[in-house]
């Protein structure tokens, strides 16, 4: 083994360290090409824009016609200009632009925005040339927004990249949006209202730097405190997916999405792939990652300040105060209609309204206090009120009447702005005689809005946001193991590889169930009969009654074409059904279709029939979908929709989206379902998705579920073809837990271990193994002493357990107590990527009472595997002077040690 070089990390090093999104929005040198002072022009607008305003970089000119515009000097191209450029502007015809870029990147310029138009948009021409910018990218490290964008405004930088007339006013919020006739017009509108911005990007045709990007850098900018989103199309949807569940953590990420679409319903030939429209996929898809998505263009500001200002609701139980019955029962109507509730008062706050309020008080929420009431009863009204332990929120309205004064009553709330951890907003209805009590209660940071059922609207997207974010932190309880499931995955792919051999892609009923058995799906018994005399012998094992059905290769739903009857309680019945369904299915399907029948015994239907299935989304990938089932299932469409893989809490937030769940928790006598076993099942049905992603379409209609069981009782799944190779197969816009990366390994002194990724549920053995940690070992980790309770933290733990495998690969050793069936979690390792996914910093923690044990070594060994099979391309890792433990396993493999600028920390890295 080499020993170990030593070297100071220079300027330009810490330069390249940093991501290249910073070069967009924080540059300090820009060149716009295509610079002109013709008027008129979008070079000219954006020339004006970044020399006569506040930007204090360096700004240049690229135009070989012209040596000055504007006042500033111009140059015949980038590579002429006498240093490095941070941002590249584009505004040259779109022919020119491939060539453009490429002198970019021989420049060394870090990033360009390119404005011009004329790419996909205009069709296979524009579409090459994207191609051609693409190529010139992959293998530098330059990075590109664009093409055909409006630009992007720092307004804390005094930068306007764009050729819009005005640079936005400096605020919290950074709008990102895929139309630059939009965001014009709300930066027309944000001067108007005196809203402020972080930044303002246009993202164009996201031909690079997409919605993932965007996120991930605003989720890390000390000026931003919410994200939003004006989308059209997702771009990389795991990529998206991946930032947003990062950031949603601790920004708001709010989008409004446009282009609603029904089109891939109706191309799918199954019920799940009619039921899954387009625009219902995103909303799962925004579900699953925290994102709140809103309905108009108002309401994306209405929530970013909603949000910004209060804490968020508990719960979606809504408190009205009031001193007029009208706006109380219209803000009721709206909260209803949007999925809120009316919160019921406590006996304890009834009795309190009852001693303050005059005898003919409304008795009920709305809380109407009447319309002569004065500030003061308004202070104790909401003082009792915003106690009330039934409540998760309050909107408190007023209507200007002759004994009312706004701006004191306005004084009176101000103070209760935060009471409680529950949100306030308000609503004082009017004009100029209410302005007053608006400014004192939007200084208290209590939103104000003209219409009370605006406000009840904001409070019902408040309670979805918490309980979007609440899914990412709550943990699921534990599910099989899924690194066992490798023999299941390969039996199941040669069930598929040998229906694809006959030259198929829709399985029988037969094959169905035998994939699903596999995965511990329970299904009715199902056996194949050719003759009527094989299905009399078989109803006879079986036991009447019995159920036939056909038996096909090529027909997709059975009851079309008379292929099912039902209850058979004889051999009459059943020799007269087989020759029944041959008829049926041959006078339509034609003769060949029928090949012929399954036996099965007679389920009683006591129980609820439900929907299991999955299919396609050309953006997303596999989507499950659940809900009522049965002949009429879309006719009723009651269904959710998730992106697997589940874990057990996604699967019961799957289920809560239907109107079916409340009937499986028990109603009107009836027992429930159980609930535990149906969350096991569809965390096992997306299991199988996203092991098999050369099944196309799958469904179980009705899956059978009844307080003592769960059977399958039909099922079908059509595949893809030959025709898509296994590389182009559509894959899980989330990713699955990497099994390739489980498998045991022995210690110095034999102690068996399974070092395998964290799963969500490994919370509880995560804390019991920091409990196991002496200070010194978490000193050295972490370079400062953090308390147990911190570390624990549910809040803390919950992110570091159920990790993205895209962004951290975080590998655990679990070791078998001996005796028993307990685990217990001894080591942990971890893989965090930078923000491009090019780095990645290592760090490990071992028990004390297991260092030493050669634990440390196989976990960063592994850790280097694993950036290897990721394309990371260099690993670091920061380490104390005093680690003795570290400084050796970094000598034994290799690293580079660099000095930084801070003497108590060395960085050790490996170039992969």
């Amino acid at each position: 083994m080499a020993q170990n070089a030593t070297v100071d990390l220079d300027h330009e090093q810490t330069m390249n360290r940093r991501s290249a999104l910073d070069s967009f929005f924080a540059p300090g040198t820009v060149a716009v090409i295509g610079a002109t002072d013709r008027e008129g022009t979008v070079g000219r607008t954006v020339m004006a824009n970044l020399a006569t305003g506040k930007f204090p970089g360096k700004v240049y000119g690229v135009n070989p016609k012209r040596t000055e515009v504007l006042g500033v000097r111009c140059y015949a191209n980038v590579a002429a200009i006498p240093e490095k450029i941070d941002l590249a502007v584009v505004v040259t015809p779109a022919p020119t632009v491939p060539g453009v870029i490429r002198e970019c990147v021989a420049a060394g310029t870090r990033s360009a925005i390119v404005i011009s138009a004329g790419f996909k948009e205009r069709g296979a021409e524009g579409k090459e040339l994207e191609r051609q910018i693409q190529a010139e990218l992959r293998h530098s490290e330059m990075r590109v927004v664009g093409p055909n964008c409006l630009g992007m405004m720092n307004p804390h930088l005094g930068l306007n990249a764009t050729f819009a007339q005005d640079i936005a006013k400096p605020g919290s919020v950074a709008f990102l949006s895929q139309s630059g006739a939009l965001l014009t017009a709300i930066l027309d509108w944000s001067f108007q209202s005196n809203v402020g911005f972080s930044a303002v990007v246009s993202t164009g045709s996201m031909l690079d730097v997409g919605w993932g990007d965007l996120i991930a850098y605003y989720g890390e900018d000390p000026y931003t405190q919410s994200i939003l989103l004006y989308m059209e199309s997702i771009g990389q949807a795991r990529s998206f997916l991946s930032a947003a569940r990062e950031v949603a953590l601790t920004k708001p990420i709010i989008v409004i999405k446009a282009g609603r679409s029904e089109v891939a319903a109706h191309a799918a030939s199954s019920h799940t792939g009619a039921l899954t429209g387009n625009d219902e996929v995103f909303d799962a898809a925004f579900r699953r990652c925290g994102v709140l998505r809103v309905r108009s263009i108002s309401d994306l500001f209405h929530m970013a300040e909603a949000l910004g200002k209060q804490p968020r609701p508990r719960g979606p139980r809504l408190t009205i105060l009031t001193n007029a019955g009208g706006p109380g029962v219209l803000a009721t109507d709206a909260l209803i209609a949007t999925g809120g509730t009316l919160s019921t008062p406590a006996p304890e706050t009834m009795a309190a309204f009852d001693k303050l309020l005059p005898p003919h008080w409304s008795h009920n929420n709305p809380i109407d206090i009447l319309g002569d009431a004065d500030p003061e009863r308004y202070a104790k009204a909401l003082e009792i009120a915003v106690k009330d332990p039934n409540g998760d929120g309050m909107l408190v309205i007023l209507a200007p009447q002759g004994m009312t004064d706004p701006a004191r009553v306005a004084e009176r709330l101000a103070p209760h702005a935060k009471d409680h951890g529950k949100p306030i907003l308000a609503s004082w209805m009017g004009g100029r005689e209410v302005a007053e009590g608006d400014t004192i209660l939007n200084a208290a940071g209590i939103p104000t809005f003209v219409y009370p059922d605006t406000a009840a609207r904001v409070f019902n997207y408040m309670w979805q946001y918490s309980y979007n974010v609440r899914g990412l932190y709550e943990t699921p309880s534990v599910a099989d193991q899924p690194e066992a499931r490798e023999p299941i995955r390969q039996a199941a792919g040669r069930i598929l590889e040998a229906v694809l051999g006959s030259g198929r892609t829709l399985l029988t009923e037969a094959e169905s169930k035998e994939v699903l058995s596999l995965y511990e799906i329970p299904t009715t018994p199902t056996k194949v009969a050719r003759t009527a005399g094989e299905a009399l012998a078989i109803a006879r094992t079986l036991g009447f009654p019995v159920v036939l059905k056909i038996h096909s290769e090529t027909v997709t739903h059975k009851t079309d074409v008379g292929g099912v009857k039902l209850n058979l309680q004889n051999e009459a019945a059943v020799s007269e059904a087989f020759e029944a369904i041959r008829t049926s299915v041959s006078a339509q399907a034609g003769a060949a279709a029928f090949q012929g029948v399954t036996v099965q015994p007679m389920v009683r239907m006591e129980g609820y029939e439900i929907i299991l299935g999955s299919s396609v989304d050309a953006q997303f990938g596999p989507v499950i979908l659940f809900g009522s089932g049965g002949q009429l299932v879309e006719v009723y469409r009651d269904r959710g929709l998730a992106l697997p893989p589940l874990n057990t809490t996604l699967a019961q937030r799957l289920m809560e989206q239907t109107k079916i769940f409340r009937a499986l928790q028990g109603v009107r006598g009836r027992p429930a379902v159980d609930l535990a076993a149906l969350e096991q099942l569809l965390v096992r049905f997306g299991q199988l998705v996203v092991e098999q992603p050369r099944i196309k379409e799958i469904d179980i209609n009705p899956l059978l579920a009844s307080p003592d069981r769960l059977l399958g009782l039909d099922a079908r799944i059509v595949l893809h073809g030959r025709d898509i190779s296994d590389t182009d197969l559509p894959c899980s816009a989330i990713r699955p837990y990497p099994a390739r990366y489980v498998s045991g390994w022995k210690m110095k002194d034999g102690t068996d271990v399974l070092i395998r990724p964290i799963r969500p549920e490994d919370e509880p053995l995560v804390a019991k193994f920091h409990e196991t940690l002496s200070d010194q070992t978490v000193f050295l980790r972490y370079f400062h002493m953090e308390k147990l309770s911190t570390r624990v933290a549910h809040e803390r733990l919950i992110r570091k357990c159920f990790v993205d495998y895209d962004r951290e690969m975080a590998l655990v050793a679990d070791r078998t107590v001996p005796g028993s069936t307990q685990h217990e979690i001894i080591a942990v390792g971890r893989l965090t990527k930078s923000r491009d996914g090019a780095d990645a910093e290592v760090a490990l923690l071992v028990s004390d009472r297991y260092q030493r044990g050669g634990l440390g070594g196989e976990l960063l060994r592994r850790l280097i595997q694993v950036g290897r099979n990721e394309d990371v391309r260099e690993i670091v890792a920061n380490i104390l002077p005093e680690n003795a433990g570290m400084w050796t396993l970094a000598n034994r493999f290799g690293f580079e040690i660099r000095k930084t600028s801070d003497p108590s920390v060395v960085v050790a890295a490996m170039r992969l």
